[in-house]
């Protein structure tokens, strides 16, 4: 291992099989894939890292519940997750998976140093489980006593034999980092969220669990063949197991990671309980963690239940891969939530790459055509245009500390800044006046400045739009490799005589939108009429008792096919026979969580039918900014209760 400057480490975090990738996991894996480019570009040895997270107890139950064996199912989801990104040219060095023999036999070894270092005890556990977040809490940290605090869902209380990983020894040598390595959490924002959730108190953290069996077991000669890990434990591992960690150890002169990119979501696990790991096992810490935001739709959360969940897929088959990278990447400051909308796309796509980047290169090639049979020389740009050239170099000697420190929109407002500069340069020296006066050396000085400011920017934004870049670079007459990036813009050379390629425009006017965007329910126009007296809403009380409110027992729940957001429920109203109940709650409750939980139903309403399956009643529930929540009984009832 080392630190050399001349290497990288670059990784995604792994990416949970319990759903299909969606625009969060290709924000990530762009951002990482830049930086991957990026270090390549300067020449360091590089190695990106990507993979899928497939153990613990919500994958194991979601194969259960769709009738699957868990490898098969865990199989099917990361299938899908390497497909987009190889369809996305993700530049990847490993794609791990958590099922890896080599991974398990990493985290075993990992387990057993941690271990023989005595970070690693034996008791018993006993508190909430978020089986969703996979993930304990302690009770004040719960919503109403039973929600997660994460995701709304209840919780389960469990108590069982464990094995914890002393968190509260590091506590101290954790804020010493934090303290002694200003940039070693991004943004700085997201930082101090972690000192002051480390400051106020660490305790020691439950690394398996014996309710289930999807995971890594203990290494053998620990005789305890019904604990397996925790899932975060084996899934944190997975970056140096990647390198060869407890198998051959090859790659591992990668390690410490230069970059590790994950969602704000999980900054705490990576943050804390990954450095804490690394401290036991008496290895280096990361270069920086990093945590981005979340995307919004429309200005509106994404969920399924609305339908507006953002397929990437979808969006770079429709506008461009290259053009949705560019623009997850210029619209948000890194760390903060971004708003996806196919107007703010194609405004970027017409505007920033069309009008500016695309442009530019067009007028090159009408130019040098018009002026000088598509031949373009640098001869006398250094002597007619020390001013713009002193710019550009002013703004590129800053712009690449951005992009170290994932300042990711800044870097390309700079980037831009420089187009603009070579665009005021044709406005400004017209060259065209030139040409008529007879000065064509000053006209094709002009014409040989600003093919240089565009190499010069094609070369820095390689990484964010590699084959837009190389295309634009071949018709410079040269390629994007380390050597050139030392030479125009490490070096500040220009540019040796060439002929200019003719290329048709690279970013063609878009005028509408391209997929339908999903819009929210109508709202019912209302009558007009008088306003309603207050005490027209007041009810009587035997007007309420004609509702029968009755607790339900869940005795089954199940997904349905085809739909985003409803289950199907078999309910105990101590009736003779069972209710079938069709629920809109999805998105707020998995269906292994519900059975064997009571609710309210409203069991005298009219069966309907609902995606041609009848309905028996319906779920009581509140709903807020927080999510939903179902009415239950504080304590255990008999089926069939009546409420009121």
């Amino acid at each position: 291992m080392n630190n050399n400057n001349n290497t990288a480490y670059v990784t995604t975090p792994i990416y949970y099989v319990n759903d299909v990738p969606h625009i969060g996991h290709a924000y990530t894996t762009i951002i990482a894939d830049t930086m991957a480019r990026y270090y390549r570009l300067q020449g360091k040895k590089t190695f990106f890292l990507t993979g899928t997270d497939e153990h613990g107890q919500k994958i194991e139950e979601a194969a259960i519940l769709r009738g699957r064996k868990t490898q098969e199912y865990a199989d099917e989801i990361s299938g899908k997750f390497k497909s987009l990104w190889d369809e996305f040219d993700i530049s990847y060095d490993k794609f791990i998976r958590t099922t890896d023999t080599d991974h398990k036999k990493g985290v075993q070894k990992a387990f057993q140093t941690m271990f023989d270092n005595g970070d690693i005890y034996k008791g018993n556990y006993e508190g909430h489980y978020c089986v969703s977040c996979e993930t304990f809490f302690t009770e004040t940290q719960l919503m109403d006593g039973e929600g997660c605090p994460d995701c709304g869902k209840p919780t389960k209380l469990v108590k069982e034999e464990s094995y914890f990983f002393k968190l509260s020894k590091y506590q101290e040598k954790l804020l010493k980092w934090y303290s002694d390595d200003e940039q070693c959490v991004l943004p700085k924002a997201k930082k101090n969220e972690v000192i002051s959730f480390v400051k106020q108190g660490l305790h020691d953290l439950s690394i398996t669990r014996t309710s289930f069996d999807w995971g890594v077991k203990l290494p053998e000669n620990m005789n305890d063949p019904q604990h397996v890990m925790y899932v975060w434990l084996d899934a944190l591992l997975n970056y140096i197991t990647a390198l060869g960690y407890g198998t051959n150890e090859k790659n591992m002169d990668f390690w410490p990671a230069t970059m590790q990119l994950v969602g704000k979501d999980i900054l705490r696990f990576h943050a804390i309980y990954w450095p804490a790991f690394l401290m036991s096992l008496d290895l280096p810490l990361p270069q920086h963690i990093a945590a981005h935001g979340w995307w919004t739709r429309n200005g509106e959360k994404m969920s399924k239940s609305k339908g507006n969940v953002v397929n990437p897929k979808e969006i770079a088959d429709a506008y461009g891969l290259e053009n949705f990278r560019y623009f997850m990447l210029r619209e948000v400051p890194f760390g903060q939530d971004g708003d996806f909308s196919q107007k703010a796309l194609i405004d970027r796509i017409n505007s920033d790459l069309g009008n500016e980047f695309g442009n530019l290169l067009n007028r090159i090639i009408g130019m040098s055509g018009k002026y000088s049979e598509f031949k373009i020389t640098s001869k006398d740009v250094k002597d007619l245009h020390v001013k713009e050239l002193d710019e550009i170099e002013a703004i590129l000697s800053e712009v690449e500390n951005k992009l170290s420190f994932l300042q990711t929109n800044r870097y390309l407002e700079d980037l831009w800044k420089v187009l603009t500069i070579a665009n005021g340069a044709i406005t400004t020296h017209e060259p065209w006046a030139k040409i008529k006066n007879g000065d064509t050396d000053g006209a094709l000085a002009v014409v040989g400045l600003v093919a240089n400011i565009l190499a010069r920017v094609t070369v820095l934004v390689s990484p964010v739009m590699p084959k837009t870049a190389t295309k634009i670079a071949t018709a410079l007459g040269f390629e994007i490799t380390t050597e050139t990036y030392n030479k125009y813009i490490g070096n500040f050379e220009l540019l040796e005589d060439f002929v200019i390629e003719k290329i048709p425009p690279l970013f063609p006017r878009i005028e509408e939108e391209v997929l339908e965007t999903p819009e929210p329910a109508p709202k019912k126009e209302e009558k007009k009429k008088s306003p309603k007296k207050k005490e027209d809403s007041i009810i009587t009380i035997d007007q309420f008792f004609e509702t029968s409110l009755k607790i339900g027992t869940i005795l089954e729940a199940e997904e349905v096919e085809k739909s985003d957001r409803l289950l199907k429920l078999k309910v105990d109203l101590g009736e003779e026979k069972t209710r079938q109940v069709i629920a809109g709650i999805k998105e707020y409750y998995a269906p292994a969580d519900l059975v064997n939980t009571q609710v309210c139903i409203v069991a005298n309403l009219k069966p309907a039918k609902i995606m041609g399956m009848l309905s028996e009643g319906m779920l009581l529930a509140a709903k807020d900014k927080n999510g939903l929540a179902l009415m239950r009984p504080e304590t255990p009832k008999k089926s069939g209760s009546s409420v009121g």
